[in-house]
């Protein structure tokens, strides 16, 4: 405590002594006559030349980092597009240290070079037609290279993926990541948020996650018993309410009321899912299954279809140079073809204990820092498939040995009929056409064949 009462005493005073030091300086120039914004030749050259040695040591410690850090602080690329982010992210780096280092050496050379002398009269001009010219032709042509690259490369992350290609599906949700892969027929089943829970039959005792929303007939029966249940519980608490066993809020009653509506809702989309998703859901959903880790193939195209459960997540693979945004209701798609192993990139870095990551790099909520999930890369097909076969990797993606109750509620609901007002101009449907051209919870209808 005492060291930094003397350090602050320290401070204190300099800073007294320099103002007092600047005091003494004021008075000496008024004594003199010399007004203070009166600068005289001496001074005016010194400050020039002191323009030129910023810019020498501006420019030396820009080169200083460069060499020490222009690597920058990950290791090569681990895929074929990461190659082409990496060369892309050069041209630009070269471009913009190009235009910097250009634009700098004119901002202090010309304050060198035209210092003020009493010798010399600057020129003044108020229009210039080719200097216009030249700086609106120059950045929109180098602007058009940079947009046009980047637009190739966009495409080639994006673009269809070619017929080997490799179709996984990445899920996330607040805070974790799920692995979906196809199976044998590289075909992911349909998916639907609608499905998405867990349903639980009191009477036989067990109970059917499915926690990705995957489409089969049997899901749907469980979603639609699911459903069922909740909307009969709801039912039970209004109907104690009404006969006065219970009491609720004003706002409480209405929330219950709002969510039976709701949950009716979207039990009579359940009942089209069947027809609307066709014979084959069962087929291309049967070998599906679910990981914890992702684990791909050297050389192997993977096109990489992404899901969020609940809000704006964002898959980034840092070593592959690849990121695409997950979007609740909607699904991107990511191509990435690795390019070294794990073994390899672990004895390129020089760390044995190195692993790839795929990271959450958007701000999703408490635990966003936690979401995480490895990745390693394997030298070939039969290196997976004993990673798959391999007890306590992966599981089905749905338990559909486990079959839904055969006696499920299926009635439709009675939906009332049209009213009709005087002039019979259709108005009469304005309120239910509303609620029905948008999804119960904002989300979008995801069907997902591939």
């Amino acid at each position: 405590m005492g060291m930094k009462l003397v350090v602050l005493i320290v401070v204190v005073l300099a800073v007294i002594a320099v103002a007092q030091i600047m005091r003494v300086y004021e008075l000496s120039t008024q004594i003199r006559g010399k007004r203070e914004e009166d600068v005289d030749l001496r001074t005016n050259n010194i400050n020039a030349s002191l323009m030129m040695v910023f810019l020498l040591v501006f420019f030396g410690s820009l080169f200083y980092m460069m060499i020490e850090y222009g690597a920058g602080l990950m290791p090569v690329a681990a895929s074929e597009i990461g190659a082409d982010i990496d060369w892309l992210y050069a041209v630009n780096w070269w471009i913009v240290i190009a235009v910097f280092l250009f634009t700098n050496a004119l901002l202090f050379g010309f304050a060198w070079k035209y210092a003020y002398h009493p010798d010399k009269k600057a020129h003044w001009f108020p229009h210039d037609n080719k200097l216009e010219m030249i700086w609106t032709v120059v950045p929109a042509g180098v602007l058009a290279v940079i947009i046009i690259l980047g637009l190739m490369t966009w495409n080639k992350i994006t673009g269809e993926p070619s017929d080997d290609a490799m179709i996984v599906e990445i899920y996330g949700k607040q805070f974790n990541w799920t692995v979906r892969y196809s199976g044998d027929d590289n075909k992911l089943g349909y998916a639907d948020y609608k499905l998405v829970g867990t349903a639980e039959d009191a009477d036989r005792q067990m109970t059917y996650p499915n926690e990705l929303g995957v489409v089969t007939k049997n899901s749907i029966n469980w979603g639609i018993y699911r459903i069922n249940s909740e909307i009969s519980g709801l039912h039970s608490e209004l109907e104690k309410e009404a006969n006065g066993e219970t009491v609720f809020s004003e706002a409480g009653l209405k929330t219950r009321i709002a969510k039976v509506e709701k949950l009716e809702r979207i039990r009579e989309r359940m009942l089209d899912m069947e027809g609307m998703y066709g014979d084959s859901i069962d087929a291309w959903a049967q070998d599906d299954f679910i990981t914890k880790e992702l684990v791909l193939i050297k050389g192997q195209e993977y096109q990489f279809i992404l899901r969020s459960q609940d809000v704006l997540h964002s898959a980034y693979f840092p070593h592959f140079r690849a990121q695409m945004n997950c979007v609740p209701g909607y699904r991107t798609t990511l191509r990435v073809k690795p390019t070294m192993t794990t073994q390899e990139m672990r004895d390129e870095v020089g760390d044995q204990e190195f692993n790839y990551i795929l990271l959450c790099n958007k701000i999703c909520g408490v635990s966003h820092y936690n979401m995480k999930m490895p990745v390693r890369v394997v030298a070939d097909s039969s290196e997976f498939m004993n990673w798959v076969t391999e007890a306590g990797n992966s599981y089905p993606a749905l338990a559909d040995t486990l079959l839904a109750p055969s006696t499920i509620d299926k009635k439709r609901m009675e939906m009332p009929a049209p009213a009709h007002h005087g002039d019979g101009h259709g108005d009469e449907h304005e309120e239910g056409h509303g609620e029905e051209g948008h999804d119960d919870e904002g989300h979008h209808e995801e069907n997902e064949h591939h």
